[in-house]
């Protein structure tokens, strides 16, 4: 498909790259910067946040230069001049980080051993099978069946997804403390507002007609998506991590909460001593 976009479609696209970037890379230093402040027994949800958004950050730099490379400035209009873009770089990245997420989730949650495992593969096996099923329609003409049909396989997958996360889920949520309940539930309807977005960006090749303003539209919300899939998502499980890390009663090192004792006081070494340890 060659394209010949104006400066403002170009620069839409353009900008929408370099603000996912932006926020792939400010969320990256900030979970690394903040992993110290959870408890060990939940740092490695923290530790698959920070994992996805240094994946995203990476492809979205590989993004953004095939978009530059795929057009040339001429007569005040940006002309895709025969090198593609690579659209792949995105499907690649889902790929990676569309599991990753979703095992955020199920590793916050603490859950038993067995019942983490079986979620994990099943969860995993349906991420990739819902993004590979999606590629061969996402690089299918507008107008091609094909489109639609890859399009309904991945959709299969994606609602397995869902069902796992608000039937299966719905238990464990059920069982979890007050204020962590109301992240989690927070947590399961953002994946289903922002995953909501990719499919709606899939479709606008076929319900616009001008190619141009359905490719500027559609690589504008798969940005947006990603910032809301990525950095949100990661954010609100750091949330839940911090909420379960004050109920285990986890002391950061060096906190200000820590409580300053006596050392002539009888029992006193030993008091602060477990408070170091908790």
């Amino acid at each position: 498909m060659e394209l010949t976009l104006s400066e403002t479609q170009f620069n839409l696209v353009y900008n929408s790259f370099s603000f996912v970037i932006a926020s792939m890379g400010a969320a990256l230093l900030y979970f690394l910067m903040v992993r110290s402040r959870v408890a060990p027994q939940h740092r490695m949800a923290i530790t698959l946040s920070t994992l996805v958004v240094g994946i995203a950050l990476y492809h979205y730099v590989r993004i953004f230069g095939s978009w530059n490379d795929a057009f040339t400035f001429t007569n005040g209009e940006y002309v895709q001049d025969g090198t593609p873009f690579n659209e792949g770089y995105r499907y690649v990245d889902w790929l990676l980080t569309v599991p990753l997420l979703l095992a955020e989730l199920v590793i916050v949650l603490k859950l038993a051993k067995k019942t983490t495992n079986s979620l994990l593969v099943r969860l995993t096996i349906a991420a990739v099978a819902m993004i590979a099923l999606g590629y061969p329609g996402e690089i299918a003409a507008a107008d091609d069946s094909a489109r639609t049909i890859w399009g309904i396989a991945s959709t299969i997958p994606f609602l397995y997804i869902l069902y796992v996360l608000f039937v299966e889920l719905g238990k464990s949520v059920q069982r979890q403390s007050g204020g962590v309940k109301t992240l989690l539930d927070a947590l399961r309807y953002v994946i289903l507002a922002t995953w909501g977005v990719y499919p709606i960006a899939y479709m606008l090749p076929s319900l616009i007609d001008n190619q141009a303003n359905a490719e500027v539209a559609r690589q504008v919300m798969y940005s947006l998506g990603d910032v809301l899939a990525k950095p949100l998502f990661g954010l609100l499980v750091l949330a839940i991590a911090l909420a379960k890390s004050r109920e285990d009663g986890y002391v950061e090192p060096g906190s200000s909460n820590t409580v300053a004792v006596d050392s002539d006081t009888p029992g006193a070494t030993d008091g602060a001593s477990e408070l170091a340890d908790a």
